[in-house]
This record gives structure tokens, C-alpha cells and sequence, in this order.
């Protein structure tokens, strides 16, 4: 008998569970049920593809038993079973990567802690919420030898040899004492019927029932052993929509997403025809954990003809659709199709491609609901700008989704469409500002000269913004223009200086150039500032500064990437006083000014002072010199 110690991140999860995280105990058999599936799945498909197993007496079904008296639940399967190797990576490590960030999660709210489990597809660790101790015992297909892994919860396992006639994997739970009613006929089959009626294979609850027979002196009680099926063992996917309720597909989704929440919305589709197929397809309410880690788990299984082929091909829909949680059922792929076949194989990439226009159109249809609406946005946004990126055929679409923040809207979000509606009279172009704080630029001084003629601009306050956003030149045939471009300026009509103002300034523009050196690319006079006396634009043909966006987007920043800082460029009022009374100033101050100006502008767009310390200095001396 071997022993050994649980992963630390099991041990915590144990913990948490031990504990009662779940705030409803009874999803540990929905849980184990689910997992008993996946692994017929498995088998399924290999005594389909693989030679070895073709041969393999295999009867899909998942049979469940209990001892009252005892105090035990069993629940088994046929399925593909493990090895002891399988049972040390399966049942005493986390193998998903993002352990740790997923447990700094964890709020102390069972509600919304049980989700998070359960979106992480650690169900099994949920039996010992109602177990004190838990055998499995277990054999893999086209293996001979068994093994048993024994565990209280407590913080270590033992594996062992055993024997098991057949393969596949039991789990016998010995209940805690206050936990009977998990030995109860009734009690699991109410249970199988609210979380597993579509497994879409037989269930079978194993018990006895005595009855009476004769009168009198002759009477006497017979215990009979039953045997019955307690699922209607249907792929859900599969049943017309018409005979289908909501609550059976709400209960379908927290199956196959291990999600505890209700979906936000579903599509279910029959395709006949020239191809064959049938989709499921479920938004959540909330984003998966891993919806922005490069390695996320792929939330959509394939089948060919019911026959379960993956829930790892991340080529089924496109990658910003990765929150959608679905099935694609095929029946004109073949049984044995590999992952390079998938990835170039036409029928798929038709799937795919009218899939894509159908999750979309069922998007487009949550708008016409506010507030579910602005639930999807808050947590899928991101994803559908990925998409106006990545995604041409449906581009046009997708801008529609979009909301963003802008001058008028009062801290709400609203979709181009609206800007449109509301375009000032004269209005050539939606105007947008992007940056990285929204609140910073709520407050911009390149907004001065917009407010004052009463055209609305677009906020982009996300890093994404900055990638996406750029590559949009028009929405329903109105140009997008940056307010910080040269077009924009000459929209206001005001995008020219007079020379004689040029010339006036010249010699403390070349003073400021000498004095900024190489902490800035240019410094020129601005037309578009009305309040402040200086601001700082980024170059729009500067390389570095698109790559530093891209590289932030990726997280690539902090992790050895060395990409050149871009240089900002000042923009100075020449009305403003300060410039104006800096035209006769001394050469130390205009010195000491440009400076403060610079550094001014770039704490009004958030940036950060590499010299704090000189920064106070200089405008300590200039308010002392002032009083």
C-alpha cells in the first residue's frame, strides 16, 4: 500500500469543501455522475476508433446502490477507468493550470464560491462534503490489474492492488452520520431527476423492497432485489425543442458546464439537408475563470452520431466566442476523425461558420433586453472586441454589440447607433479618445475644444481599445476619427494657427525642444486646447507605441519583452497665460517651466514621473518665487 500526500491546492479545496462550501450538499451525486458519464464517453469513442478495444464487452451505464444499515452510497460506471498513475494525476492533484489564482477567488460567498468550483471541474472532491471516507476502486480498459485509492479527506491517499472483475470505477462513500438521507431511494432518484435526467446514458438505482405475501398464519414478507432505470438516459441536444421545458435546459447547462448558475440564454438548432447536424448552445451568466488565460479549456464537445469524438478542440468556434458552453452533434464526420482532420475539415468549418452566425444573432436579440443585456456586456465585452479584431465575415455585427462610455452619457454605456442617433448638426464623424482610465479621461484637456462646439466623444478606456479600436474607420458609413487626429481638428475648423503666432512662439518652442531633450518627440502649438496650457499626444504612426498597446493586451509586459518607450509629444496653448507671460521670462524659468508643463500633462493622462523628487523642487521654487 502506497501512501501519499495531496497537492497543497487539494488540500485547501478539501478544506473548503469539508466545510460545506456548496450551499446545497446533494450536487456532490450530480457531480459524480457527471464524471461517471465522461468517462463512458471515453470509452465509447475508443472501442469505436481504437483496434485494441474494439472487441471490449462494453454496456454503457452508470449504476448506483446503497447500504442503509451501513450508512454507504455507491456509485459506478463502465466506463474507461484508471490506472495508478491515472488515479494519482485524477484524484490528488489539480492538473488545471490557475489553481492558485482560482482560490485567491474564492469569497467566502457559498453561492458564488460553489460556482466557481464548479466552472473548475473539481467535483469529485465534492463527495467528502457528505463522506468521512471514500474507496475507489477501479480498472482501466484493455488493463488487467485493479487499484483501490482510499482517502478520509484529511490530507493524504493510499493507493493499493485490488481485484475488479470488469473495467471501470466505483466509488463507495461511508456517510457521515447526520448525511442518511443520501441512503434513501426516494431522495436519489429525486436527485437524479432534477440534475441528471439527460446523462445520455442509463442509470440504474439498485435497491430492495419488501413485500407481503398470504393472510394470516401464511403471511410473510418477501425482499425482492429491483433494479431500475431513473433517467430517461436521452441526449437532450437530441429531443425536439418543442417537447423540451426551460427548467430541462437550465438543468442541462450546470451538466455540462459545471456551472451552478443559470444560462443567460440558449440556441438550440436541427440542420437538415445537404449536412447534418444539430448544435446546443448556452451563454452563461457569468465569464468562466480561465476566459482569458492562453491555455482556457475549450467549453464545446463534439459528437459524431451521439458518439462523444472531444472537449478539447479549440477550432470549433471561433476563440472569441470562448465563453459560449455547447454541443455539436455531427452525422457526417467520420467516427475516427483526428485533431489535424478536424482543423482543416470543410464540413466542420460550415458548422463552425453558420454556429458563429447563430450565437451572434441570439447576441443581437439579448439587446432588445437592457438589463440582460448589460449583464452579457459586463462580462463577455472584451471578448467582442476580440472579435471586431479577429473575426471580418462579422465585423460589421459586432460593432454593433459594442458600448462605451462617453462626454453625454452620464456613466452609462451606449452602442455607436445611439451615438448616431444624437450627432450634432454638422457632425462629420463619430469623435473617440482612448486611453487606459476612464476617469482620467473623462477629465482630458483634449476634450475642451469638443465640449465647447457640443459634439459627444466615444471614451475607449480599455488597453483592448487602444488594438481594436483603431483598426474601425467607419460605423453604418460614418467615419471614426480620434479627436487627437489631424482630421478632427479640421472638422472644428480651428486646425490652423496663424503664422504670425507660429512666429511669435517659435523661439520658446525651440527652447522647450533644447530644455525636453529626449523626454519628447516634438513640441508644437495646439489649437484644440482651450482651458489647459499644455497636453501630451501619442503619435499615431509610432510603432512602439501600437506594440506596447499589443504587448499590454497580451501580457507580455514583466516578463522579458523590452519594447521602447514611445515618446509623447507636447502640445502647448498659445493663448493660455502661463505661454503667453513665458514669452519675456528669463531662460531659467521658461526652463523650469517646460518642465512643469510636461510633467503636468503627463499626470493629467496618468502617467507616471520617473523624477518625483525634481518635479517638487521645481514647483516649490516657482510658488515661492511667486509670493
Amino acid at each position: 500500500m502506497a501512501k501519499h500526500t495531496f497537492q497543497t491546492e487539494v488540500n485547501q479545496l478539501l478544506d473548503l469543501m469539508i466545510h460545506s462550501l456548496y450551499s446545497n450538499k446533494e450536487i456532490f451525486l450530480r457531480e459524480l455522475i457527471s464524471n461517471a458519464s465522461d468517462a463512458l464517453d471515453k470509452l465509447q469513442y475508443l472501442t469505436l476508433t481504437d483496434d485494441k478495444l474494439k472487441n471490449l464487452d462494453f454496456t454503457p451505464k452508470i449504476d448506483i446502490s446503497f447500504e442503509s444499515e451501513k450508512n454507504i452510497l455507491t456509485i459506478s460506471d463502465s466506463g474507461i477507468g484508471m490506472n495508478e498513475q491515472d488515479l494519482i494525476e485524477n484524484l490528488g492533484t489539480i492538473a488545471k493550470s490557475g489553481t492558485k489564482n482560482f482560490l485567491s477567488k474564492l469569497s467566502g460567498d457559498k453561492k458564488k464560491d460553489s460556482a466557481l468550483i464548479g466552472q473548475f471541474g473539481v467535483g469529485f472532491y465534492s463527495a467528502f462534503m457528505v463522506a468521512s471516507k471514500i474507496i475507489v476502486t477501479t480498472k482501466k480498459a484493455g488493463e488487467t490489474q485493479a487499484y483501490a485509492w482510499i482517502s478520509d479527506g484529511s490530507g493524504e491517499f493510499e493507493i493499493e492492488k485490488c481485484e475488479k472483475e470488469s473495467h471501470g470505477s466505483e466509488i463507495k462513500l461511508y456517510l457521515k452520520e447526520d448525511e442518511k438521507e443520501f441512503t434513501s431511494r426516494w431522495r436519489i432518484e429525486e436527485i437524479v431527476k432534477k440534475y441528471s435526467d439527460h446523462i445520455p446514458f442509463p442509470i440504474f438505482l439498485h435497491y430492495t423492497e419488501t413485500k407481503s405475501e398470504g393472510e394470516g398464519e401464511n403471511k410473510k414478507e418477501i425482499i425482492e432485489q429491483k433494479n431500475e432505470q431513473i433517467n430517461k438516459a436521452s441526449a437532450l441536444w437530441r429531443i425536439s425543442k418543442k417537447d423540451l421545458k426551460d427548467e430541462e435546459y437550465k438543468e442541462f447547462y450546470k451538466n455540462l458546464s459545471y456551472d451552478s448558475t443559470e444560462p443567460l440564454s440558449w440556441i438550440h438548432t436541427k440542420v437538415e439537408g445537404t449536412l447534418e447536424y444539430t448544435t446546443l448552445f448556452y451563454i452563461p451568466q457569468t465569464a468562466p475563470f480561465d476566459l482569458y488565460r492562453v491555455d482556457y479549456k475549450s467549453g464545446v464537445k463534439l459528437y459524431v452520431k451521439r458518439v462523444f469524438i472531444t472537449d478539447d478542440d479549440k477550432e470549433l468556434l471561433p476563440s472569441y466566442l470562448r465563453f459560449v458552453r455547447g454541443i455539436i452533434d455531427s452525422e457526417d464526420l467520420p467516427l475516427n476523425v483526428s485533431r489535424e482532420i478536424l482543423q482543416q475539415n470543410r464540413i466542420l468549418a460550415t458548422i463552425k461558420s453558420a454556429s458563429t452566425k447563430k450565437i451572434l444573432s441570439e447576441i443581437e436579440s439579448l439587446q432588445k433586453d437592457e438589463e440582460k443585456y448589460t449583464k452579457f456586456y459586463k462580462e463577455f465585452g472584451r471578448c467582442i472586441k476580440e472579435g471586431v479584431y479577429s473575426d471580418f465575415e462579422n465585423k460589421e455585427k459586432l460593432l454593433e454589440f459594442l458600448r462605451f462610455q462617453s462626454t453625454k452619457s452620464e456613466g452609462k454605456e451606449i452602442a455607436f447607433k445611439t451615438y448616431k442617433e444624437r450627432m450634432s448638426e454638422g457632425q462629420k464623424a463619430i469623435y473617440y479618445l482612448q486611453g487606459e482610465d476612464l476617469e482620467l479621461l473623462k477629465n482630458s484637456p483634449l476634450l475642451d475644444a469638443f465640449n465647447k462646439k457640443g459634439f459627444e466623444v466615444l471614451l475607449f478606456g480599455e488597453e483592448i481599445d487602444g488594438i481594436v479600436m483603431p483598426m474601425v474607420q467607419e460605423f453604418d458609413k460614418t467615419p471614426l476619427r480620434s479627436i487627437t487626429s489631424k482630421e478632427a481638428l479640421e472638422d472644428l475648423g480651428e486646425e490652423n494657427i496663424e503664422e504670425a503666432t507660429k512666429e511669435k512662439f517659435k523661439p520658446l518652442l525651440e527652447k522647450f525642444s533644447k530644455t525636453l531633450g529626449e523626454e519628447v518627440k516634438e513640441v508644437r502649438l495646439s489649437a484644440r486646447l482651450i482651458d489647459a496650457p499644455s497636453v501630451i499626444v501619442s503619435d499615431p504612426d509610432d510603432p512602439n507605441s501600437a506594440m506596447m498597446k499589443m504587448m499590454r493586451q497580451m501580457g507580455a509586459m514583466g516578463m522579458g519583452a523590452e519594447i521602447p518607450e514611445p515618446k509623447p509629444i507636447l502640445e502647448l496653448n498659445p493663448n493660455h497665460a502661463i505661454l503667453t507671460k513665458l514669452l519675456d521670462a528669463e531662460s531659467q524659468r521658461q526652463e523650469e517651466v517646460a518642465h512643469l508643463l510636461l510633467e503636468e500633462a503627463k499626470l493629467l493622462e496618468g502617467g507616471k514621473l520617473k523624477d518625483v523628487k525634481a518635479f517638487v523642487k521645481r514647483l516649490n521654487a516657482l510658488l515661492q518665487n511667486s509670493l
